[in-house]
């Protein structure tokens, strides 16, 4: 019986990759909001006065607003299918190194989320990934129905559910920002001492993770770790040279019902029901579009050159986003430089752009010398020595 080992680099898919570091661009860009301004308590819709700002966020909350975490979501369930397939095919038993990677993955969000950054994704990754654990015995086509409906179902209640509200009430679906919340965010970030920033960390999590909002984010990640892992035990990625006028004709229904779906605030009225169809519906339609198109455009073999330093990128995806939360705080918040509240969206999109174009060009020279980044090597520390060792003593 061999070991279950880390995917070797002779072994990894290329698209993959690309697709995982060009996720991380789209996470970052949405981020930097929440590093420089209380994003989580303003109403978006209003809150940008720049003529730049104004400029740049249709932009921002058409095509990258909520687009990025489904796929980011897919994605990890696409490589824990590959772990799967993989670990059967060495003789190993998947689901104990499963387990074991998801709460040492726990671990890391716990740290992330409650001492670096309160809008940390990978807590609830590891979370939901345990119970995916759960469905992995199912076959690609079941897991990817079955992931569908468990999202569309839920998704179209709740949408049918606001839009109601919205035709008998419209003060109950209106965006407002929270006043007290902002004061307080902008105080701790801004001017407050590690206890205060941490005390105000804690709540902002809270607010998003709490209980009332749990069976949301469950609706909402569970399902798309899903379709991922059903795409992956499918090998679509890899088989998508097989049929590229289906492909194409997927990115063009794919993008137009996504682009469509998440115009709406734009074009019919800004409020949380629309909003609410606009994430949750046009955000998942694009995020399958933009890994379809990616793929496609790698198999051209010039702008693969192109596109492929975004899979070093993808490969250290968990030390360039923790990286990302660390930079971004220590800019904006008080124990850093202090500019919290002070730097505008254009400003700050900017910003992350330009870090995100160092991180990549980092991540080429470190896996030239390296063969992962420092925190997948953590990851893998902590994952793998004790069942290493236990095997070599058998």
């Amino acid at each position: 019986m061999q070991v279950l080992q880390p995917v070797a680099k002779k072994e990894r898919i290329l698209s993959l990759d690309v697709i995982r570091g060009f996720s991380l661009l789209g996470i970052f860009i949405i981020n930097m909001i929440s590093f420089h301004s209380p994003f989580l308590y303003i109403d978006q819709y209003s809150w940008w006065k720049a003529p730049e700002d104004q400029l740049v966020f249709p932009w921002i909350d058409i095509l990258v607003q909520s687009s990025f975490y489904p796929l980011f979501a897919m994605l990890f369930g696409y490589g824990l299918a590959i772990q799967q397939e993989r670990s059967l095919e060495r003789g190993t038993n998947f689901y104990p190194l499963a387990v074991r990677r998801l709460l040492v993955l726990l671990l890391i969000g716990c740290v992330h989320a409650f001492l670096i950054w309160s809008g940390d994704i990978l807590f609830n990754y590891a979370l939901f990934g345990l119970l995916l654990l759960l469905f992995m015995k199912m076959s690609g086509k079941a897991l990817i129905w079955t992931g569908s409906l468990l999202f569309l179902l839920p998704q179209m209640f709740f949408s049918i559910l606001m839009l109601l509200v919205s035709l008998t009430d419209q003060t109950g679906v209106a965006f407002y920002s929270d006043l007290t919340n902002i004061t307080n965010s902008i105080e701790a970030y801004g001017n407050g001492g590690f206890k205060e920033i941490f005390l105000q960390r804690f709540e902002d999590w809270y607010n998003v993770n709490g209980p009332g909002n749990i069976i949301f984010l469950l609706l909402s990640i569970l399902p798309m770790l899903m379709i991922g892992a059903g795409a992956g035990k499918l090998h679509i990625l890899e088989r998508i040279t097989e049929n590229k006028k289906l492909w194409i004709t997927l990115l063009v229904i794919f993008s137009s019902v996504g682009l469509l779906l998440k115009s709406l605030p734009f074009t019919v009225e800004a409020n949380v029901a629309y909003s609410y169809i606009q994430d949750m519906f046009g955000a998942p339609f694009l995020s399958v579009s933009y890994a379809i198109l990616l793929a496609l455009l790698l198999i051209n073999r010039k702008i693969s050159v192109v596109l492929k330093p975004l899979a070093a990128a993808g490969r250290m995806s968990l030390t360039n986003y923790l990286a990302q939360s660390i930079i971004g705080t220590l800019i904006f918040y008080n124990y850093g430089l202090g500019l919290y509240g002070e730097v505008t969206l254009a400003t700050g999109t900017w910003l992350a752009a330009g870090i995100f174009f160092i991180q990549v060009i980092i991540s080429e020279l470190w896996l030239s010398k390296f063969g992962q980044g420092p925190m997948e090597k953590l990851w893998r520390i902590l994952t793998y020595k004790k069942v290493q060792s236990k095997s070599f003593g058998e």
